[in-house]
């Protein structure tokens, strides 16, 4: 995209061509990736690889550590929802308004303001003595990684400007995202079993410490030209629904329906998203455009990746749990159960695209969640006698196969329709309500496991009690499966649907 060199006083848009006073030259390219800047492309994209290989392993890298957690802070089984809840919430709901911060106020102060409010974070989460220092600081750490995720994705966008060029990039991204996502697991167990819990936040200040130094020697500043204004109310009423909501869910998780203490943070919650969608409504640049959410193919798909991300999210977190507390695995055994996990995923999303293309994205879709949800029903069965091989991986297996099978479909159908103009919303919007979906499904989800074995028969053994409610969660979020895809089946219909 040619644009003139940047002069003294004058904004480096990066919104698109600007005049020239001459024929456009071999230098005429994106500021990120002008002259003197290509040579630095790669130790950028390296630094920024590593900064998303953290935050990626910190959407996770707790599960592990969660029952030691537990004895040595005093959490109790719901309150330890909130250490993964936080980072969801913070995550999800600041994603879309800190993205647009980014294109205002420039692309490389606020993805270096993130990593160094992650890295400080990270601190506090190391450090904590009480159950709400870290809960703190794990909301502090996604708001943190929703500054510097989307910053990051638009500086690698400029850097590399060509499309295959940018397509290897974003390859590589990918790729490091998800062995975060598996390696978040093994570290964790590594660092929890062999050390201890604290070190899986302190690794994390190495990281941040080299990119605030390194990043502003290798990629210049670069903003939107058009001024926008940011929607912090929405952003605001947004982010304070949803942790009304998982709040609510979580009390009533303890203390039952009856309670006014869950009451209330549930009917606040129902206002503030009132509140949200009539300040969207009216405001000239709202965080997410009604219309934009109109489209039914997209609603469809967004509606089913909340319940996908509920679900699964949910399965993370008891499975994990359940492996430590009821089979006695210790955390580094428990780390290493979940390889297997990872290489399921990389066959499904292997297979994905062939799916879609030879079964068009709702049959590909609906087989996915059924396979997924006949994978809890498998994980569900797991009894405190059962051994690795014959009882967790097979469910295991089945139900990663099935999530590999299900995430690019799900991405592909969100964004159906978009364009140049709001593919980067329709990306941003997915991101959200995965972290959402999350947040929600481990409030809920792990709210049922907590209520069945709370209430346990007359002589039950306590490990019986527990094994009941994990395998009644899981049941229940292979229902809430089996539903989107009858969702899927019925409404995601149209050409895009057979492509």
């Amino acid at each position: 995209m040619p644009t003139e060199s940047p002069r003294p006083g004058r904004d480096r848009s990066m919104t698109g061509p600007a005049p020239q006073d001459g024929p456009p030259g071999p230098a005429a390219v994106p500021p990120a990736a002008g002259p003197g800047v290509a040579g630095r492309r790669g130790p950028a994209l390296v630094v920024l690889c590593f900064v998303q290989f953290m935050l990626v392993l910190d959407d996770n890298v707790v599960s592990v550590a969660l029952p030691t957690l537990r004895d040595d802070l005093g959490f109790s089984t719901a309150g330890l929802a909130w250490v993964v809840n936080a980072y969801f919430l913070a995550f999800g709901g600041l994603l879309l308004l800190f993205g647009r911060m980014a294109d205002l106020l420039g692309r490389r102060r606020v993805f270096l303001t993130g990593v160094a409010v992650f890295g400080a974070a990270s601190l506090v989460c190391g450090l904590a003595q009480e159950p709400w220092q870290l809960v703190a600081g794990r909301f502090a750490q996604g708001a943190g990684a929703a500054m510097a995720s989307p910053a990051a994705v638009a500086l690698i966008a400029l850097l590399y400007p060509g499309t295959r060029e940018r397509a290897r990039a974003f390859g590589i991204w990918g790729g490091i995202a998800g062995l975060g996502g598996t390696a978040g697991l093994v570290i964790s167990g590594a660092l929890t079993g062999l050390a201890s819990w604290r070190w899986i936040f302190l690794i994390n200040l190495p990281v941040a410490l080299a990119a605030v130094v390194l990043l502003p020697r290798l990629v210049p500043e670069s903003r939107a030209g058009r001024a926008a204004r940011l929607d912090v109310p929405g952003a605001v009423l947004g982010t304070g629904a949803l942790v009304a909501l998982v709040y609510g869910l979580l009390r009533t998780a303890e203390s039952g329906w009856g309670d006014p203490g869950a009451a209330g943070p549930l009917v606040l919650a129902v206002l503030l998203a009132a509140a949200f969608f009539a300040v969207e409504a009216r405001t000239a640049e709202p965080l997410v455009p009604l219309s934009f959410l109109a489209f039914r193919f997209r609603a469809v798909a967004n509606g089913t990746t909340l319940l996908f991300s509920a679900a699964m999210y949910a399965m993370a977190f008891l499975l994990m749990v359940h492996l430590q507390t009821v089979l006695d695995y210790r955390p580094l055994t428990a780390g290493l159960a979940y390889l297997p996990y990872g290489g399921g995923i990389l066959i499904g999303m292997w297979l994905s695209s062939r799916a879609v293309t030879r079964l068009g994205a709702r049959p590909a879709l609906v087989l996915s969640f059924l396979i997924t949800a006949a994978g809890l029903l498998l994980l569900a069965g797991v009894a405190p006698s059962d051994g690795y091989a014959s009882g967790v991986l097979p469910g295991m297996l089945v139900t990663s196969l099935g999530c590999g099978l299900s995430l690019p479909a799900l991405t592909v159908a969100a964004l159906t329709g978009t364009t140049g103009e709001d593919a980067g919303l329709g990306s941003a919007v997915l991101t959200s309500v995965q972290q959402v979906g999350g947040a929600v499904g481990v409030a809920v989800f792990v709210g049922l496991a907590t209520r069945r074995r709370d209430a346990p028969a007359a002589g039950q053994d306590p490990l019986d009690a527990a094994t009941e409610g994990f395998s009644f969660a899981l049941t229940t979020a292979a229902a809430v499966l089996v539903l989107g895809a009858a969702l899927i089946a019925a409404l995601l219909r149209g050409p895009a649907a057979k492509a």
